[in-house]
């Protein structure tokens, strides 16, 4: 699918919870212009394009924001790679309909994005363990929100140089008070409720809105730990423990956060061996309601 078209990124994410990598986040809420043009080039959804034995492929790249009105990532100038998790959910959604899909990966390579919608995705890819075998295979990095979508698998997989975790959140605040000021220019704001200009980017932040944002902040990354501690098996504990740190490779097998180290295609190739000594093992030509494999994959 190919288009042109203008988004909103950059500047929008000021305020914004954030789950990604610092040095990201740094670089998307940074002096961007507010919208960028985009040379619109989407990938293909699976099941309708990568479907190789049986097995649909869910690319997962780049920036994760709530919605962006395509299947696949986009290509944007200045960003690279960003995935809506709406388009996720329709590929994912497919697939799961889909009799000839018989199992689904979702291929990430990201360093997170907006929280808002990655939730309720992440429960939807939970709850798919009991329909049809579901496994991430990260072909670099899976942090942030990513991670978090990531654990909802059955089974996690990441190469030796991977990065994984980052379960953390940040919301970047900008104040451009006394820069306006140099200028000579002074704005005013007239609103109705005391809480209407909490954050605004006029006046120096507050010590009350800035306490009511650092709640928001701890109230969302609780729902992360909780999400990831449920997906994973794991102990809230553990997870706060991290402190939003992030893992290379078989220290992230070590911490809990993935299940195997292997390459891409060696991780696929477990998955479509398992695959199809389930269906030679299979003696009855209806199956009931699946279970999940309680990930068998590298730990035979």
């Amino acid at each position: 699918m190919r288009g042109t078209g203008v988004f909103p990124f950059g500047l929008s994410l000021l305020d914004t919870p954030l789950s990604m990598s610092v040095g990201q986040a740094r670089a998307l809420t940074g002096p961007l212009p507010g919208r960028c043009n985009v040379p619109a080039v989407a990938s293909p959804a699976c099941p309708c394009g990568q479907m190789p034995e049986g097995v649909a492929i869910i690319p997962v790249a780049g920036l994760l924001v709530p919605k962006l009105g395509v299947p696949g990532p986009l290509l944007v100038d200045g960003l690279g790679s960003v995935t809506g998790y709406d388009g996720i959910r329709a590929s994912f959604a497919l697939a799961l309909a889909d009799d000839a899909v018989r199992a689904v990966v979702f291929d990430i390579d990201s360093t997170g994005g907006e929280i808002a919608a990655c939730l309720d995705l992440a429960d939807l890819i939970y709850a798919a363990r009991s329909v049809k075998p579901v496994m991430a295979i990260l072909s670099e990095t899976a942090l942030g929100t990513a991670y978090v979508l990531a654990s909802a698998c059955e089974v996690v997989s990441m190469p030796r140089t991977g990065r994984i975790g980052g379960l953390g959140v940040l919301v970047a605040h900008v104040d451009y008070s006394q820069a306006l000021g140099a200028a000579g220019v002074k704005v005013t704001l007239i609103s109705y409720g005391a809480r209407k200009a909490d954050g605004n980017d006029v006046q120096p932040l507050a010590h009350e809105a800035r306490a009511r944002i650092q709640a928001d902040v701890d109230a969302l990354g609780e729902m992360l730990v909780t999400t990831v501690a449920r997906n994973r098996h794991l102990k809230r504990t553990t997870l706060r423990a991290m402190q939003a740190g992030e893992f290379l490779g078989g220290k992230g097998v070590a911490a809990g956060l993935a299940d195997l180290v292997a390459a891409p295609d060696e991780a696929f190739a477990a998955l479509v061996h398992e695959l199809d000594v389930e269906r030679r093992a299979s003696v009855s030509p209806v199956a009931g309601p699946r279970r999940p494999s309680r990930r068998r994959i590298g730990h035979s």
